[in-house]
């Protein structure tokens, strides 16, 4: 009974074996079977749990994108605006004011990133991570801070020198920048190594304009049911590699980051799939962000009360 399991493992084992006929002949073979069809998806998911992008097989590689397919179909695109969420906070108000000059402020707070900055998802104001994290600032420091938003949905690692750009181009940069990218360069297929590099651009820039800077790192796509297995244990490994990444390249780049796909924050998500994922199945829910600004917000509020500079450093946090 063990020898379809050996004979899956041996052909689909090796992660760096280039593609030949003789191969592809017995993997078709191999996949007729029921019984060693099974074994060859078992062996597909243990193998490329630690693999990389790059040494998918082409075997392997037609499995994982049919596999892809279907979750697009499941997940669908929301094609829908976040809730308009800007204007300045103050300590324990109920809403904020909208800013224009003259309206004062404490500090500036930016988000950058991609749909889960944005808050796609979020059906109120109040829901957006962006505004949690904003009172939850204003209130711990009792100052009055402005939120903007610069993130957009869809975006990866690659828009966020737009969003810089933009952001100089706007007016004077922010005192804190909180950046949330890394779910749609996993669906992209972007190079970790890329997808990092760029992330370390952007937080160098934000720091040499004094900003601090917060990243919530990618969270684990793992916890997405609608992707199947072994798809699922494939991009559960590379959000936690691209994760790592963006740690190590935040930190040298003079930032700090905060762990959004940590084993904690997965294993929430997978036991409430229903009450943190919002309708797509792919989005966070208001309780989903939720989640993700109570990992963000203490790591915030002590980054600013450190930074030099900021009036928040002669109050109580």
């Amino acid at each position: 009974m063990r020898m379809p399991y050996i004979v899956a493992e041996r052909l689909l084992g090796s992660t760096a074996w280039s593609v030949d006929v003789s191969r592809l002949a017995c993997f078709r073979c191999l996949m007729r079977n029921p019984g060693l069809r099974t074994a060859a998806v078992a062996g597909v998911t243990t193998v490329l749990a630690g693999s990389s992008a790059g040494t998918v097989s082409w075997a392997t590689y037609r499995l994982l994108m049919a596999q892809a397919a279907a979750a697009r179909v499941a997940i669908g695109r929301d094609t829908s605006k976040p809730p308009e969420a800007d204007g300045v906070y103050a300590p324990f108000a109920d809403g904020p004011v909208p800013y224009r000059p003259g309206v004062p402020t404490d500090l500036h707070l930016m988000i950058f990133g991609d749909s889960t900055a944005a808050g796609l998802g979020c059906k109120t104001a109040a829901e957006v991570p962006g505004v949690r994290l904003t009172r939850g600032l204003a209130d711990a420091t009792g100052l009055r801070v402005r939120l903007s938003t610069k993130a957009i949905p869809g975006a990866t690692s690659k828009g966020l020198s737009g969003q810089v750009d933009a952001m100089f181009i706007a007016g004077p940069p922010p005192d804190v920048a909180v950046i949330l990218v890394g779910a749609n360069d996993i669906t992209k297929k972007h190079s970790i190594r890329a997808s990092a590099r760029r992330l370390a651009a952007a937080v160098s820039r934000l720091r040499e304009a004094d900003a601090v800077v917060v990243v919530g790192t990618c969270p684990n796509l793992g916890t997405v049911r609608a992707i199947g297995q072994p798809l699922r244990t494939v991009v559960a490994n590379w959000s936690v590699r691209l994760a790592k990444a963006q740690a190590m390249a935040t930190g040298v780049a003079g930032g700090v980051s905060v762990p959004l796909g940590s084993a904690l924050v997965a294993n929430e998500f997978r036991s409430a799939p229903e009450t943190l994922f919002a309708g797509d199945g792919f989005h966070p829910s208001a309780a989903g962000y939720e989640l993700a600004a109570a990992q963000l917000l203490p790591v915030l509020i002590a980054a600013v009360c450190e930074q030099p500079g900021l009036p928040v450093t002669d109050r109580e946090p």
